[in-house]
């Protein structure tokens, strides 16, 4: 194992981790979880590690409840709105598409309309107090704002009405287009650029040359101390660790 300045290697396929403890916290309509979102371009899967759970979602193909137990991997695309409830002790792996997209603003979440416009999603997805620090009780009360518009999309969905989940992706995607110029830099740094090493290796064993093989290494995160107030509850994310170059000797 070496020591390196700066940011670690990327994660096989460029992905994200996470550790994630579903939030414990009740509902209004007494089911404990997280928060309703929608990512935009990245993939997303969860490993189940402990507990118990469902995954509730919309998309163009409908409103589904999937059931979560230990040893279940359950993944989806960018489009659908999920939604984690706790139904015992949940904790998952989470895997993300593109190292880095997710943290840059890919997720947007269920409010109402009139917080789904760029200036005023802002202010309400924040979870930071006055004095900049994350607060729990406003990653509490965002998600049940969150909750409070997705109610309302599964409604006009078993209504018939099709229409107010094609309007929630409109509305998401005017809030995150700012952003998109960063996230074609991101995606172009991370996913395509470890496609194009992999090719490139694969061109080079072709031609007899392994010399690649020779610059192997070992890279080790231990388990982050500090948690984060994520979407879907408490996370330990191991990608700004990554990026902060921090390692731990193996054991």
């Amino acid at each position: 194992m070496t020591s390196r300045p700066g940011p670690l290697p990327d994660f096989p396929g460029s992905v994200g981790l996470s550790q994630l403890s579903v939030y414990p916290w009740p509902t209004a309509d007494d089911a404990h979880g997280g928060t309703p979102h929608m990512h935009l371009a990245c993939a997303e899967a969860y490993v189940v590690v402990g507990g118990r759970g469902r995954l509730e979602t919309l998309s163009h193909q409908g409103h589904h409840v999937t059931p979560l137990a230990p040893g279940d991997v359950v993944w989806f695309t960018p489009g659908t709105v999920h939604r984690a409830v706790n139904d015992g002790d949940l904790r998952v792996l989470v895997v993300m598409q593109n190292s880095g997209l997710p943290e840059a603003g890919d997720a947007v979440m269920t409010f109402p309309p009139e917080y789904l416009t760029p200036q005023t999603y802002p202010a309400a997805a924040s979870v930071l107090d006055d004095s900049g620090r994350a607060d729990e009780e406003r990653a509490r009360a965002r998600r049940d704002l969150a909750l409070e518009g997705f109610a309302e999309l599964t409604r006009q969905w078993r209504r018939g009405n099709r229409a107010a989940y094609e309007d929630f992706c409109r509305a998401a995607a005017a809030v995150v287009r700012p952003h998109l110029t960063a996230w074609e830099e991101t995606v172009q740094a991370g996913p395509v650029a470890s496609a194009q090493r992999s090719l490139r290796q694969i061109r080079a064993l072709t031609d007899g040359d392994w010399s690649h093989l020779l610059a192997a290494d070992v890279t080790r995160i231990a388990e982050p101390e500090g948690r984060s107030l994520g979407m879907c509850g408490y996370l330990h994310a191991y990608d700004p660790i990554r990026r902060a170059g921090e390692t731990c000797p193996p054991r």
